[in-house]
Formats: C-alpha cells, structure tokens, sequence
C-alpha cells in the first residue's frame, strides 16, 4: 500500500513503474489541464481505458478538496476569536484554487491506480 501511494506520488506508470504518466515536467507545479499520454510505450500500458474512463476521478477530486477545506479550516479557525469567522472563507477559497491543479492531477493517477490489474 505504502508503495503504491509512493508511486502515485511519483507519476509512474502503474503496469511497469518506470515511465511516466503526465506529460508535464512537473507533477507538483503544472498551470492548466494536464496532458497525459495515450499510453507508455515501454510496456503498452493504456492509461485511458474507454471514453470517459476519468469521470469517477471528478469524485475523487471533489473528496480530495473536502478534505484540503476541512485541514484549512482548522488550522485557520485556530487565528480567529469566533468559532466560525467568515473571513476563513477566502482563506479556504485560496486555498482550493491553488491546489486545484495538483488535485486534477493526483486525482487521476489516483483513479488509475484503483483499477490497475493487481493480478500480475
């Protein structure tokens, strides 16, 4: 488990490990929709499976941004006297937006990792 999510981390290939899975050079610091390869030439793995194959990653990417709001929420909330304050919302807002690449991406290698055939 703990290597899987290494390898997610890392952008590689689920099948061979090797290649990588965004064409981006960064994973981390990329503006704009990732481009990803069709699929790795190394070992043929075929990234996109049929059309539409990522629209269960928009699932994952909305409880990703979940979970990022409720991390900045206490750690923000800790600043000011009122249990709920709404200038914590630009701050979430902020927050979203500048994580909102990195989620696209890491949301996808996610999904992809989840329907990897396990069995070879």
């Amino acid at each position: 488990m703990l290597k899987e999510i290494v390898h997610i981390l890392k952008n590689d290939c689920p099948n061979c490990y090797k290649g990588k899975v965004f064409k981006d050079k960064s994973f981390y610091f990329s503006m704009g929709f990732p481009k990803m390869y069709d699929h790795y030439s190394n070992c043929g793995y075929t990234f996109e499976k049929e059309p539409g194959y990522f629209f269960g990653a928009m699932f994952i990417n909305y409880g990703l941004t979940v979970a990022e709001s409720l991390i900045t929420y206490a750690i923000a909330h800790q600043f000011f006297k009122e249990t709920f304050d709404a200038r914590i919302l630009p701050i979430i807002a902020a927050v979203i937006i500048l994580l909102c690449f990195l989620n696209i991406r890491l949301s996808r290698m996610i999904w992809i990792y989840i329907f990897k055939d396990y069995s070879l």
